[in-house]
């Protein structure tokens, strides 16, 4: 795209920004992007002011997971260190988040003054998200500035990963004396004989084998790969399961869909059909240990197929630079039908109610009631810790997201922000154990402010459950809040607390019917989790 004449540096990046489908811009102001965030609040972009950066930063990763693309802005030092992990997290898991800060002016700079917000050098910041980011730039220079906004937007949308921009102050309104437009990136390009020879050894590796699978990462829902991982499986025949963090990369209704792998996390039956299959195509997954159930998988690498954005592994032959090409190419391959057997279908199994009226629920109680409770037009989020591992048994019929692999907690109740604001139609439901919520939930006071009405499971078991698995400590507890008093303090929204089966069904139905957002506090005895948790617990206490 070029720069039209009369069009400032900062009117372009809002312009590029607004061509991507983004409506809104996450973030907190200061001196240094106060002139931006004017610039932005005058354009078709809504600003959207949090509690915090960190919160910016997790409800932008949540936008670009739904929408293709999240923005957050924030100002120099103090506000961009502060996103320096939720920009890590968007790296880590593939999500494109283009992240905008302000600075010092180019003229302010000279004779190295000692101002606000420096640490060190001038360039710290930017050599800090050098390390985070797929892309980064300092707009200093009129005549680059256009060139170089569309060099690190198309490599975030290419890579789906994070992006940086440095604003200096003194750049806002510069309108380049020279206009300068982009040259278009090429595409990388793999040799034909490169791709014949992999779909050759992959196509070979799957019709020789009696029991093959596919294994759907968040890689497929990332890169729009629904259509041709469905069309792989409906030609061979062959059953599916996807990770946790790709926990609704392939439809639950799918008549071929297993449920989650994940290792011990994971349903037992599905693992073993996995781990006893002999040819695992593995689509957009990552071999992290915890989306494999920290290290818990027992999957043969001499029997995979694992294709990712940049890369093939076909047992041990890997082919760099061939990607989802591959994916495409073994939809026209002549692949046998398969017999697939005796297949667990997990995903079938709607869990009972379990929840009695007038005694105390468990946490293995509140996901099946949950799973009762989504509709289609709701996105569950899940939080770090048991909020994650108590989901990856249930069956939803509706998106899921959490930060499964970096696992950063408080992501929950900011990525419901930027959920319902990249999808209205949508309603989040964020389930959250206590401790990240004192870390983030704070956020629903945003939720408040634009109108919004997640849903918000609080499991309130007194500390950091997770960890009482590995080490019980008094470093693991925390102090107890009133988080269903926590409207009272906003002075919006609904709060309710939940003992009792009763007790959680009316609040779930209360939640339900309102139009404000919700807080259900669910109070759970110190060593209750769910029985993915247990599994896992004793996994890692036998490994360490």
């Amino acid at each position: 795209m070029r720069m039209a004449e009369g069009v400032t540096i900062s009117e372009y990046l809002i312009a590029r920004i607004l061509d991507q489908g983004v409506r809104h811009v996450f973030g907190i102001p200061g001196d240094y992007v106060i002139g931006f965030f004017d610039r932005i609040s005058k354009s078709p972009l809504q600003l959207v002011i949090t509690a915090d950066e960190q919160g910016a930063g997790f409800a932008a990763d949540a936008y670009a997971r739904m929408k293709g693309l999240g923005v957050v802005c924030v100002t120099f030092s103090v506000g961009g260190l502060k996103l320096a992990n939720t920009t890590a997290q968007a790296f880590a898991e593939k999500s494109p988040v283009l992240v905008i800060s302000g600075a010092p002016g180019r003229e302010e700079r000279l004779k190295n003054p000692v101002l606000h917000h420096r640490v060190n050098l001038f360039s710290d910041q930017l050599r800090v998200f050098e390390r985070l980011t797929t892309a980064s730039a300092e707009l200093s220079d009129p005549e680059t500035a256009a060139s170089e906004i569309d060099r690190v937007l198309e490599a975030v949308l290419r890579d789906k990963r994070p992006g940086y921009l440095e604003l200096p102050r003194d750049m806002i309104a510069v309108v380049p004396a020279v206009q300068r437009g982009n040259r278009p990136m090429a595409s990388p390009v793999v040799g034909t004989g490169t791709l014949d020879e992999a779909q050759s050894e992959a196509a070979g590796m799957i019709n020789a084998a009696e029991r093959p699978v596919i294994l759907a990462g968040v890689g497929v829902e990332r890169h729009g790969l629904l259509g041709q991982t469905l069309g792989l499986a409906r030609k061979g025949n062959i059953p599916l399961a996807a990770t946790i963090l790709g926990k609704s990369a392939i439809p639950e209704e799918e008549p071929l869909y297993m449920g989650v792998y994940g290792g011990l996390v994971g349903n037992e039956e599905v693992s073993k059909y996995v781990e006893g299959s002999d040819c695992v195509i593995m689509v957009g997954a990552y071999l992290s240990d915890l989306d494999l159930g920290s290290l818990t998988s027992g999957i043969d690498q001499g029997k995979i197929i694992h294709i990712t954005a940049d890369r093939v592994t076909i047992r041990h032959h890997v082919y760099p630079g061939l990607g989802f090409d591959l994916l495409e190419a073994l939809s026209g391959a002549g692949l046998n039908r398969h017999e697939a057997g005796h297949v667990p279908y997990a995903s079938r199994q709607r869990l009972p109610d379990g929840v009695v009226p007038d005694t105390p629920v468990s946490a293995e109680q509140v996901f099946h009631a949950v799973s009762q409770f989504l509709e289609e037009k709701d996105v569950l989020i899940a939080d770090v810790g048991d909020s994650l591992f108590g989901t990856a048994e249930i069956s939803l019929p509706c998106p899921f997201i959490s930060s499964a692999y970096y696992a950063s907690m408080g992501f929950g109740v900011p990525g419901a922000v930027g959920v319902q604001l990249a999808c209205p139609e949508h309603r989040p439901v964020v389930i959250t154990g206590d401790g990240a919520f004192q870390m983030t939930g704070m956020e629903v006071s945003t939720a408040a402010r634009y109108g919004l009405n997640p849903v918000v499971i609080v499991l309130n078991n007194g500390g950091y459950g997770t960890l009482r698995m590995i080490a019980d400590g008094p470093f693991d507890d925390i102090h107890s809040w009133n988080y269903a008093k926590v409207p009272e303090v906003i002075g919006s929204g609904n709060g309710f607390f939940a003992r009792t089966g009763q007790e959680l069904a009316e609040a779930l139905n209360s939640a339900r019917r309102s139009k404000e957002f919700s807080i259900i506090e669910v109070p759970l005895q110190r060593d209750d989790s769910s029985p993915c948790l247990r599994r896992l617990g004793m996994a890692i206490k036998r490994r360490l």
